[in-house]
């Protein structure tokens, strides 16, 4: 049987510890290594060495009690979260460490919340207990106020003995038939197993331990209990399907997909299709390896449940369903900083851009980009620490060295009315014509195509070329020249010529008609905010507060705990993204500060961030509103403005 286990935690809880722990003593390794001896199995990367913390959610093959796991060791500082996010997308189980000392902390809650979301089943295994100040229970308790109040102590579980009274009463409280057996005090110990691990499956239980993984206390019991309740493997007989999950390249620059086979088996040479219709790619497996740390082994293949990774997929993406699975993972950590890449001017442009093309193929959130106009390369990043790290990167694969200017925050913009825009564009030789009703979308839905032009008016063909165009890319808005989102484009009618029009003459004519729709609009200038949670001893109540204001932030009424206070709400990130260590002078470090991607709204000092951006929307060289249209055998441009007018629908 194979299963997938990860390992989750804020940073400094011991995650990378505990891992060593787990692989020593099913004889995975030979020694335990140490984070701060730079001799950890899993933390194989020279960068992670250096910094002592982990970056990139490797994996390692472990065999207990007669199933083969792989181990992935995820990243637990907050600018590496959208690579365990990725990861988290084949896990059947997971390890969530939280400190005996510090509790809950921030990036604990952004970790449960994302395993939440995807059904993972959770182990809580409470860290450290050996050290001054350590309270187990108190931390238990703490799980159970913050995070889930399904959390119970089921060390007892996996012992000899009989179960604790407590975890009996815990569990008959959450199932019907279990509280009637409870009730009759009817005891058999299967029935009650299989209860607690259907329980735990379908998120209704979150078994807990403790111990310290430094002092090797706990962990024996850690991995009985995980063993006993994690649910089991995927169906054989089902056909092949897979999740793609990471994308790497060797050293000889071989492209890398890495999967979990979810039903059926791979083989070398089967031939895998992927894609949405009418472009599904159909690409045969050229080898098939399994990984155990950077090693790996070369099989003939894959069962259903195992995690492999092949060579000859061309263009699969983190997210991408295989076979079978024909849809695409979406993803909840996105960046909100974007920064410019700075580069030697003795290099040529396109060199450097391949190279952060393989990156973003890797790490998707990226979303690495060339600006025409300013000559530049962008991408997307969740932090500075995140620059430093790539900067490090780029100089080790590529050998090149690379800086990055200050990130700045990453606007969008959106419409608040509806107008129609067209577009026409007919030199000589070439004719398209395209008409859009622009209309408001829900916040965060981004850029979506409805079409209600009929056949008659323009072939099927035609529109879906129409449709292609508008959704391949970014589309920039006229206060910044930021991304345009939340828009809802339909396509309302259109032209073409028998003899004169090619598809390329659609995507002048739609672009010219979503800018001209742009034109007419109510454009509004998105940023992005953070949903605050902050919880700090009750004197400090009101100075959280003042803060959250000032920085353009609202609040809901503070949740008292004692003698601590939660406070939650949203604030831009523009404000409140170095608030942690202003939180953490005036509390001592007692203060938790969570921040997650709280969706965008509208930009709190929008005049100023227009002004300083500076943008002309009329040089822009990728977008014109003006359209082409032909008069005696030669084009003429005719503004916005008088567009419509001449238009031939």
């Amino acid at each position: 049987m194979h299963r997938t286990i990860g390992i989750f935690a804020h940073v400094d809880a011991g995650k990378t510890t505990l891992a060593e722990q787990l692989l020593y003593h099913t004889r995975s390794i030979r020694s335990r290594g140490r984070v701060d001896n730079r001799d950890a199995y899993m933390d194989s990367h020279e960068i992670e060495k250096e910094r002592g913390i982990t970056i990139f959610a490797d994996q390692a093959v472990m065999t207990y009690n007669g199933s083969t796991y792989t181990l992935i060791d995820t990243p637990g500082h907050v600018d590496f979260s959208a690579e365990m996010e990725r990861a988290i997308q084949v896990m059947d189980a997971a390890i969530v460490v939280v400190s005996a000392v510090e509790g809950v902390q921030g990036h604990t809650e952004t970790v449960w919340q994302l395993l939440d979301r995807h059904r993972v089943p959770v182990f809580f295994f409470i860290n450290k207990t050996d050290r001054t100040g350590a309270d187990a229970g108190r931390v238990l308790d703490d799980i159970r106020g913050h995070l889930t109040p399904d959390a119970v102590d089921m060390s007892s579980a996996c012992s000899e003995g009989e179960w604790d009274d407590g975890l009996i009463t815990f569990l008959a409280e959450r199932d019907e038939e279990l509280l009637a057996r409870y009730m009759e005090d009817e005891y058999d110990r299967d029935v009650w197993r299989n209860a607690a691990a259907e329980l735990i499956r379908t998120h209704r239980l979150f078994p807990c331990a403790a111990g310290s993984a430094l002092q090797d206390v706990g962990v024996t019991a850690l991995l009985k209990l995980v063993d006993a309740f994690t649910p089991g493997a995927c169906p054989k007989e089902q056909p092949f399907a897979a999740r793609v999950y990471k994308i790497r390249h060797d050293a000889n620059g071989t492209r890398v997909t890495h999967l979990k086979v979810l039903g059926g088996t791979l083989q070398v040479r089967d031939e895998v299709c992927y894609g949405a219709e009418p472009d599904r790619i159909a690409e045969k497996v050229t080898s098939l390896r399994i990984y155990n740390g950077r090693k790996y082994d070369n099989a003939d293949r894959a069962e259903a449940g195992q995690l492999c990774a092949v060579t000859g997929l061309s263009a699969a993406a983190a997210g991408e369903g295989l076979g079978a699975l024909d849809d695409r993972a979406a993803y909840e950590m996105v960046p909100m900083l974007t920064s410019k890449v700075i580069y030697p001017p003795s290099l040529h442009v396109k060199e450097v851009l391949q190279c952060f093309r393989l990156l973003d193929a890797e790490d998707p959130s990226l979303q690495v980009q060339w600006d025409e106009a300013l000559q530049e390369i962008h991408i997307h990043v969740m932090g500075v620490i995140q620059l430093e790290v790539l900067e490090r990167l780029v100089k080790e694969r590529f050998g090149i060295d690379v800086s990055f200017g200050t990130p700045d925050i990453l606007y969008k913009e959106t419409i608040a009315s509806t107008v129609t825009g067209c577009g026409h564009f007919e030199p000589l030789g070439h004719y398209a014509e395209v008409h859009l009703r622009l209309e408001p979308g829900a916040r965060g839905s981004g850029m979506v195509f409805r079409n209600e032009c009929h056949p008659d008016v323009l072939t099927v063909n035609y529109q879906h070329v129409i449709e292609q165009y508008l959704l391949e890319r970014d589309h920039h808005g006229l206060l910044t020249g930021s991304p345009v989102t939340d828009v809802m484009m339909t396509l309302t009618k259109g032209r073409a010529h028998n003899k004169h029009t090619s598809g390329g003459d659609f995507r002048e004519a739609a672009y010219r008609a979503l800018r001209q729709g742009l034109e007419q609009a109510d454009n509004v200038l998105l940023e992005p905010y953070y949903e605050v949670k902050v919880k700090v001893a009750s004197e400090h109540m009101g100075r959280v507060m003042t803060d959250i204001q000032k920085a353009s932030g609202r609040f809901d009424p503070p949740e008292f705990a004692g003698e601590q206070v939660v406070i939650t709400g949203k604030a831009p990130v523009a404000t409140f993204m170095n608030y942690s260590a202003e939180l953490a002078a005036y509390t001592q470090g007692k203060g938790m500060l969570q921040l997650r991607f709280g969706g965008y709204e509208r930009c709190h000092d929008a005049e100023e961030i227009i002004e300083a951006k500076a943008y002309n929307k009329d040089a822009d060289p990728l977008y014109t509103s003006a359209s082409i249209f032909c008069a005696k055998g030669q084009g003429y441009s005719v503004p916005w403005k008088e567009a419509a007018r001449h238009m031939h629908c």
